[in-house]
C-alpha cells in the first residue's frame, strides 16, 4: 500500500525533574503521545516508533523547574497518503450514494458516488448491498471486502480520507490480485505491486515488523499508564 513510510529523526525529549528517576518511561510516554495523529513536523500519521537514546548527558534547561533534554535517534512508521496514491482498506458500510471504509484501523474514508466508476452498479437484494461490476460478474464490493482506492484528498485535522474507484485498477483487493493481467496499463499494475510491497520490503529491512512494533508500542502504553 502506498502512503507508508519509515523516517528517520533526530528527537530531543524534555523531562520534567520529578521524572528524574524514570527517564525511560517518560520519554516512552512523550513518544506515545504522538501516536496515531498527523504532524506536520513528520509530515504523516506517526504509527509506530523504535526508539534509541543517543547522550546519556541531559542538557539542563535553566528555570523554576529545570527541565532536562534527552536526545534520541527513532524510526518512525509514517502514514502520509498523497493524491492519487493507493491506499487499502476494509469496507465498513455501502449506500448507494457512498462507500465507508476503515484504514489501517483507525482512519476513515468515503467515496462519493460521483467518484465510483460507471461500470460498478450499486445493488440491494435482502437487504444485503453491494457494488458489482457490468463487465465483470465476479468483481463485487459489500461490506466486508478489503478494497484498493485512489486517494483524492486527505483532512489532516480528522484523519478523513476522500477517496475514488475511477481509475481502472481499484476495487475489491483479491478480485485485482487474481485479475491483475487485466489491469489495462502497465502504469497501473507497476503502482499495484509497489503498493503491495511497501511493507515487506522497506519497513521489514529498516525496521522490526509493523506488528511488532505496534504491539511493542501498545505494550509500552499500557505499562506507563499510572
Amino acid at each position: 500500500m502506498e502512503g507508508l513510510k519509515v523516517s528517520d529523526a533526530n528527537l530531543v525529549v524534555y523531562v520534567h525533574p520529578s521524572k528524574s528517576r524514570r527517564v525511560s518511561q517518560a520519554i516512552l510516554r512523550e513518544l506515545s503521545s504522538l501516536l496515531f495523529k498527523f504532524h506536520e513536523v513528520f509530515d504523516g500519521v506517526v504509527l509506530a516508533y523504535d526508539v534509541e537514546i543517543v547522550d546519556k548527558i541531559a542538557k539542563i534547561l535553566p528555570g523554576i523547574h529545570p527541565y532536562f533534554g534527552v536526545r534520541l535517534n527513532a524510526k518512525l512508521l509514517l502514514f502520509s497518503p498523497k493524491p492519487n496514491m493507493l491506499v487499502e482498506g476494509k469496507v465498513v458500510k455501502l449506500t448507494q450514494e457512498s462507500i465507508h471504509i476503515i484504514v489501517l484501523g483507525f482512519a476513515s474514508a468515503v467515496i462519493i458516488s460521483e467518484d465510483i466508476r460507471e461500470d460498478f452498479r450499486y445493488k440491494n437484494k435482502n437487504g444485503k448491498e453491494l457494488y458489482r461490476s457490468r463487465s465483470q460478474k465476479h468483481h463485487s464490493i459489500k461490506v466486508g471486502t478489503m478494497i484498493r482506492f485512489m486517494v483524492k484528498s486527505m483532512d489532516e485535522e480528522i484523519l478523513h480520507i476522500y477517496g475514488s474507484l475511477l481509475p481502472a485498477h481499484t476495487g475489491s483487493i483479491s478480485w485485482l490480485d487474481k485479475n491483475s493481467t487485466e489491469i489495462s496499463t502497465t502504469d497501473s499494475r507497476k503502482r499495484v505491486n509497489e503498493s503491495r510491497g511497501l511493507l515487506e520490503g522497506q519497513a521489514t529491512k529498516e525496521l522490526t515488523p509493523i506488528n511488532n512494533m505496534i504491539t511493542k508500542s501498545k505494550k509500552r502504553r499500557i505499562v506507563e499508564e499510572p
